[in-house]
């Protein structure tokens, strides 16, 4: 999709670690799962395994300036909202979410069903349009395990058509995505492969060749992935999904992200 000038909109990806990454479109300004402590650990939800974060975050959250929105995928899970986090939605003015975020938060929450769209006015005059859309946080019939997660699309006159796929680890979501909201111009998807002891052997994200797969079905043009390093549980990173869309012929596609850089796709 092309700008009212007829050149590529520009879509831009601050990458600050792990799942946390700023998101510029149309002169809005989104926040991706805010995750801003040390290193440290982290016991999970209804005890269990505990979460080992071994970065911190190459931008600080004072350093992310006002946004528009923080588009929440859950809040279940540390990796995902962590202390430092939590304390920064309360200075935004709106975090789209998940009913069980919502009444797990309260404050600026608002959860965003599946089809739901909020409106964000542009400075344009114009507005971005933001649409829940499902998401699968593991295999088929783990929810009641690993909790409620969603995912997001964004779009809007003359912005690229940009999927953010929060923690899914289903290509059949993806499909049923890609069927009612696709082609994308970008894809910021979600990887890792994340493995816990709560489901042995089971990826609870995308594997990076299972990101691959989500870049074709998608018909995405270009993907920027996040969460695939800064925690333990992450079984894979920036090496095999190069390797991973190497294989599948998707170079091209791949833009790798800088822990604190910028990257600039475009949609058109």
């Amino acid at each position: 999709m092309t700008s009212s000038t007829g050149a590529p909109a520009p879509f831009t990806v601050r990458y600050v670690g792990g799942p946390t990454a700023v998101l510029e479109t149309g002169g809005v300004r989104l926040l991706t799962d805010p995750t801003f402590d040390p290193p440290g650990d982290y016991p999970a939800p209804g005890g269990g395994t505990t979460l080992v974060k071994t970065a911190g975050p190459a931008v600080g959250a004072a350093e992310i300036g006002p946004v528009d929105a923080v588009l929440l995928s859950h809040d279940q899970h540390a990796d995902n909202l962590d202390h430092a986090g939590r304390a920064f939605l309360d200075g935004v003015p709106l975090t789209l979410s998940t009913e069980s975020a919502r009444r797990r938060l309260g404050g600026t929450v608002r959860a965003l069903a599946d089809g739901e769209s909020v409106e964000l006015p542009r400075p344009d005059g114009g507005s971005l349009r933001i649409t829940g859309v499902p998401a699968q946080h593991g295999p088929d019939g783990t929810e009641h395990l690993v909790g409620e997660v969603t995912g997001f699309v964004l779009s809007g006159d003359g912005l690229p058509t940009v999927y953010v796929s929060g923690d899914n680890a289903s290509l059949d979501v993806v499909r049923g995505i890609a069927e009612r909201f696709g082609p994308f111009d970008v894809a910021v998807l979600f990887a890792g492969g994340v493995l816990t002891p709560l489901l042995p052997g089971a990826f609870l994200t995308l594997s990076s060749a299972w990101a691959a797969q989500a870049a074709e079905i998608l018909g995405a043009r270009q993907v920027v992935p996040l969460h695939f390093e800064h925690w333990q549980h992450f079984s894979e990173g920036g090496d095999s999904l190069t390797e991973a869309f190497a294989a599948a012929g998707l170079s091209d596609r791949l833009r790798l992200p800088t822990p604190g850089g910028s990257v600039e796709v475009a949609g058109g």
